[in-house]
């Protein structure tokens, strides 16, 4: 698309939603740029305004979309608002900032998806494709926004991006030379109503690949070793609960590659600087995508052995009097958080709770029994947490009024030779803007004890 002289808005100002109109304003768009926030409290904008580029503050953008010839949304933009039906029936077609970068990449993309695992595994491959590929960019969900890279690569270089379902739900041609859904589990229900429908939105990271492209699933996750059936793309498992017949697999805590019927011994488990054997999934995706980029093998297991994982996903962050503090803000969800107690060899005194995505505890609670000595709760579901504990019979828990006082108490709870564990099950709002400032925060306050 020429984006020449295009009328185009921009909704969302955050890190996103700015980068997209930067990127448009240079490709010659005449660029609007939209948030509800009043403009006095978007703070200092004159570096935007100075670019050219409009602003449309205080509202939603119903009123001036149909005046459009594109709309690009920030990802935290529910799709159920008017101003998409608004657009649909002016003939103004909404992407997301995903699909826009897309649209102008020179080189091939790997995309990786999935509920759980996804920043580690973006991280991972991002540091294996380098060896081949120094120019690389690693964007996307991880944190830095692909519209901002999109412009310095060329054909000789790869993007490796990490795409959320809700970058998904407005991509259409979007079409990564490698894909990876790494497990499907219920997330975001508040926004996507059911699992069925979260898995089709995920589906879509594949669903313009063909038979020259390459899809890596998880064959231990019903959800997506299906997926198999439904992409066009070579297929590439791996496993941590299955010798399979083709792809990457654990053994004996050894991480093996079958190929053509042979196996290799890549490295011992023992080997990784990372915990948990959700982790030692992620090395095995990143893995699969390597090799399907045609990373030299030696290469990606010296850089494997390297990787110190990512902040916020079970990062240690020091003992004080014989107790060890873990960073796991990440643990946005169920699933996630239950990783995080599996990756626990301690006594663990948890911290949970936060904003409510409309998520049921119960497998998470379940998982409490011989791990979790002491529960502390705070935020909106503390009181739902709380039933659901005592439904499983774990009456081991503390209300916390503020997320300082959660933190506290689980020091004084916690004894040497034991664990604190930052692991929330639930999302950072109403009390935090995102999970790394959660994260930073209790980083703080445990490095003031």
């Amino acid at each position: 698309m020429d984006f020449k002289n295009k009328k185009i808005i921009v909704c969302g100002m955050a890190k996103s939603g700015i980068s997209a109109a930067f990127l448009l304003k240079d490709l010659g768009a005449d660029v609007t740029l939209q948030d509800l926030k009043e403009k006095e409290r978007l703070g200092d904008i004159s570096y935007i305004e100075n670019k050219g580029i409009k602003i449309y503050s205080g509202k939603n953008p119903d009123e001036i979309i149909g005046g459009m010839d594109l709309a690009v949304v920030s990802p935290g933009i529910p799709t159920s608002l008017p101003f998409f039906e608004i657009a649909k029936k002016a003939g103004v077609k909404v992407i997301s900032e995903v699909e826009l970068s897309y649209m102008v990449t020179p080189c091939p993309v790997i995309a990786i998806t999935g509920t759980n695992g996804k920043t580690t595994t973006t991280a991972l491959t991002g540091e294996i494709i380098k060896e081949k590929y120094p120019s690389c960019a690693v964007v996307g969900n991880i944190g830095v926004p692909y519209s901002g890279e999109v412009l310095r690569l060329n054909k000789d270089d790869y993007v490796v991006a990490e795409i959320s379902s809700f970058q998904l739900e407005t991509s259409y041609s979007f079409h990564p030379h490698i894909s990876a859904v790494l497990n499907i589990t219920p997330d975001h229900l508040d926004r996507h109503k059911t699992v069925e429908n979260y898995t089709r939105i995920k589906e879509k990271i594949f669903s313009n690949q063909d038979e020259n492209d390459f899809t890596v699933l998880n064959y231990d996750d019903p959800a997506t070793r299906n997926m198999a059936l439904r992409t066009k793309a070579k297929v590439f498992f791996f496993s941590s609960g299955h010798k399979i017949n083709e792809g990457i697999y654990i053994d004996n805590g050894n991480i093996m590659l079958k190929r053509h019927g042979k196996d290799r011994f890549i490295l011992n488990v023992k080997e990784l600087k990372i915990l948990g054997t959700h982790n030692y999934e992620n090395v095995m995706a990143s893995v699969a995508i390597a090799l399907c980029a045609g990373i030299d093998i030696d290469s990606i297991i010296e850089v494997v052995k390297k990787f110190p994982g990512v902040e916020h996903r079970i990062e240690f962050v020091r003992s004080v009097d014989g107790v060890d503090y873990y960073n796991d803000s990440k643990g946005t969800n169920c699933d996630a958080a239950v990783r995080g107690i599996l990756a626990m060899v301690k006594p663990c005194v948890l911290i949970g709770g936060g904003y409510d995505k409309g998520a049921e505890y119960d497998e998470w609670v379940e998982k409490f029994s011989g791990r979790v000595k002491h529960l502390v709760l705070v935020g909106a579901t503390k009181d739902k947490i709380a039933e659901c504990c005592l439904k499983h019979g774990f009456n081991n828990f503390t209300k916390a009024d503020t997320f300082e006082e959660a933190v506290v108490l689980s020091k004084n709870i916690a004894e040497s030779g034991e664990c604190v564990l930052l692991s929330p099950a639930c999302a950072s709002w109403g009390m935090f803007s995102n999970y790394e400032e959660r994260g930073n925060m209790f980083k703080e306050i445990v490095g003031n004890f």
